[in-house]
């Protein structure tokens, strides 16, 4: 229970935890210091130094018994310091400043061991001033401050708070330049999650260094692997392309009745290595660039057979993407909502951190438990998405989806709530 409270109120961040871990035990400690030095300074000590004087005050008041109050002023009053006088009537009222901690203690004390006493004025805090009863009737008694507290109390306190002042800034200071290695490794690979290759050299600490060759040799062997991939589908497609030209040509000859069922199959294949080879395309390689995605949208959307309208959600801004991965994302997106369904609507929303690119249709749609699989490459779900306007290969919400994930986005199948059949949603991340 302790440990989900901590939890709720403990920073979020890492510079803040580190904060917290520095000043905690700064605070503490100090605290700690403070609370010893008043018990032992502010205490024990004017204690020991009043009861020292309540000595002094003692002679003088036997002194009283014998002479008046001025003789003993005169004379053994002022060889110890201190200034007597018969009572003028006026009280203090007990009062003393806030900041006043000595006087918290010797106040008490003078109450408690001084007999006869009937008023202690600490209103001052260069002097003391006791009024009380003695054999020469209500005197008052004067000396120095200093006399029953240490001189300047305050100055190791405030000496300590100045110094774990200065000691706090220089500590934040280096926090910042050590955490600074580690921003820079969060920011790379933030952008290489949306396929940007920032510049990043490993530095600060040996660990952070550590965690920063390890990113290089991460994005290192994922471009590596990406690189013999796209080589790798590319040729095979390109190799298929040959043969089935050929098939084609033949068949082409052929006037019998199996060869357009022949033909058909060709074409086909035809379609099949076409896709494969625009899904091998590496789609890291456009440049990014500030586009209006409202424009490229309205773009697409023209290009379409009919041409669909777009609705704009927000505040349209400009915004850091590869123009050609994402128009062709969202012809990907289009082109399947046209087949499937016989309404489509292209909306755009811009949220503050995030903007939504939704196509929406009133098909068929696809279950729920489905639609994980219907993102992967080369899955169609006859089922659920009907073929009776033209079939693909099951490659179109796969290289969406693709496209979405470099650009540190997603892609999120659900029902339309618009139109009643599939919503297929890019997110993706200012």
């Amino acid at each position: 229970m302790i440990g989900t409270y901590l939890k709720k109120i403990a920073p979020r961040t890492l510079y803040g935890r580190a904060a917290a871990i520095l000043l905690l035990p700064m605070l503490t400690l100090q605290l700690a210091v403070a609370v010893v030095f008043v018990q032992r300074h502010f205490e024990d000590v004017t204690v020991q130094m009043t009861t020292n004087l309540l000595l002094e005050i003692a002679m003088v008041l036997d002194e009283l018994e014998n002479s008046s109050v001025a003789d003993v002023a005169a004379t053994t009053a002022r060889s110890l310091q201190i200034e007597l006088r018969e009572w003028n009537g006026s009280v203090s009222g007990g009062e003393f400043v806030f900041y006043d901690i000595s006087g918290r203690t010797v106040a008490p004390f003078l109450y408690d061991k001084l007999a006869g006493v009937i008023d202690v004025d600490l209103s001052n805090l260069n002097k003391v001033i006791i009024v009380l009863e003695s054999t020469a009737g209500p005197i008052e008694i004067e000396f120095s401050r200093y006399r029953v507290s240490a001189s300047n109390p305050h100055q190791l306190l405030v000496l300590m708070v100045l110094t774990g002042i200065f000691m706090t800034l220089i500590a934040f200071l280096f926090l910042r330049n050590q955490l600074r290695p580690i921003k820079r490794l969060s920011a790379a690979s933030a952008a290489f999650g949306k396929g940007v290759n920032l510049p990043f050299a490993p530095g600060g600490a040996i660990e952070v260094r550590a965690a920063g060759q390890a990113f290089l040799d991460m994005r290192q062997r994922i471009e590596s692997q990406i690189e013999q991939r796209t080589m790798m589908l590319s040729g095979v497609s390109h190799d298929l392309r040959t043969p089935i030209t050929r098939l084609q040509l033949g068949l082409e000859l052929l006037e019998t009745e199996d060869a357009q069922g022949l033909k058909e199959d060709v074409a086909s294949m035809r379609l099949m290595v076409d896709s494969f080879l625009n899904y091998a395309r590496d789609i890291t390689g456009d440049p990014v660039e500030d586009i209006d995605l409202v424009i490229l949208a309205k773009r697409v959307a023209v290009r379409l057979d009919p041409p669909l309208l777009t609705k704009v959600l927000g505040k349209p801004r400009k915004v850091a993407l590869r123009e050609a991965s994402i128009s062709r994302a969202l012809e990907n997106l289009l082109l399947n909502a046209q087949r499937y369904g016989s309404k489509v609507e292209l909306v755009i929303q811009f949220d503050v951190s995030e903007i939504r690119i939704k196509v929406h249709d009133n098909g068929h749609g696809i279950p729920a438990d489905k639609r994980e699989q219907a993102i992967l490459p080369f899955v169609r779900l006859e089922p659920a998405r009907t073929q009776s306007k033209g079939g693909g290969v099951g490659l179109g919400l796969a290289i969406a989806a693709d496209i979405a994930k470099s650009h540190g986005g997603l892609l999120i199948l659900s029902d339309s709530e618009e139109l009643g059949g599939l919503s297929a949603e890019i997110v993706l991340p200012f």
